[in-house]
């Protein structure tokens, strides 16, 4: 999975908003502290909150605030909603039955992968990454010696 500036700078936007803690924040605030477009940052607002992962509050005083609680938001959900998917390769298998499934040499592997990514991006939480709980991200290697 490569993601793109789009995921990179969604997560780096739900961080932010998340470390806020309540606060209402204006995106030209995080534009200005992230080095980001604003908007660019309007495009990935629009999405997030399209997918319930933030509330737009308008009117001064406006900005977004998380339409979860961070613990209940992963990694996975922002790069979903930003990037679209967290696939490996564009692989028919990972998501339909594929008419060249029976004789694919590849498609256990990037199942398998495909598996190992969602299970890994599904198991980090926005607050983990925000540094608002104490239990660190887990490492990859975590992930699969759970296995």
């Amino acid at each position: 999975m490569l993601v793109t500036t789009k995921g990179q700078y969604a997560m780096r936007l739900m961080i932010f908003i998340a470390r806020g803690q309540g606060e209402k924040i204006a995106l030209r605030r995080v534009a200005e502290a992230e080095s980001i477009s604003l908007k660019y940052l309007e495009q990935l607002a629009h999405s997030m909150v399209k997918a319930g992962l933030l509330v737009s509050v308008r009117g001064y005083g406006g900005g977004y605030l998380l339409g979860k609680d961070p613990s209940e938001i992963s990694a996975g959900d922002i790069l979903r909603v930003s990037e679209g998917s967290t696939a490996p390769v564009n692989c028919a298998g990972l998501a339909d039955a594929c008419p060249r499934e029976s004789v694919c040499s590849t498609v256990a592997f990037w199942t398998g992968l495909d598996r190992v990514i969602e299970d890994y991006v599904d198991g980090v939480t926005l607050a983990q990454l925000a540094d608002l709980e104490p239990s660190p991200i887990p490492s990859v290697y975590d992930l699969v010696e759970r296995r």
